[in-house]
């Protein structure tokens, strides 16, 4: 995408690190520079409008869901490893948070089972004999 003008950042670059520039999560002067670019390129301001659009549109209907704490600490990790040239785990920070979910789970209803179990152990012996022999 380009509009045919020279510039001084070249829209891939733009386009690239868009969602940064949204984000207010890069240094000051590369975003003065991406400002300008914007300022300048009719495409990317296209570009830069519809995303911030669409940024604004989840936050308002997504905004209020609680994200849990370890979920946002391992999508961090994430993206510290990206951003340090790291090898990332080819499972995804969603499929690994499902797989610890059904751990959990999984933990809790072993937890709950042995729990009942000690509790019918501890029961009036005569009803557990009864209730066997039915």
């Amino acid at each position: 995408m380009s509009c045919g003008e020279p510039h001084e950042t070249d829209c891939s670059e733009v386009l690239d690190h868009l969602y940064e520039f949204l984000d207010r999560e890069m240094p000051e002067g590369d975003c003065a520079k991406f400002e300008v670019h914007i300022d300048e390129c009719s495409p990317c301001l296209d570009k830069y409008g519809l995303e911030q659009a669409v940024k604004k549109l989840v936050k308002r209907c997504c905004g209020h869901d609680d994200v849990p704490t370890d979920l946002r600490s391992k999508v961090m990790g994430r993206i510290e490893l990206i951003r340090s040239g790291e090898a990332v785990p080819e499972q995804s920070v969603l499929e690994q948070a499902r797989a610890d979910d059904r751990s959990a789970a999984a933990e809790s209803a072993l937890a709950e089972s042995s729990a009942a179990q000690a509790a019918e152990s501890t029961a009036d012996p005569s009803s557990a004999g009864a209730a066997r022999a039915e």
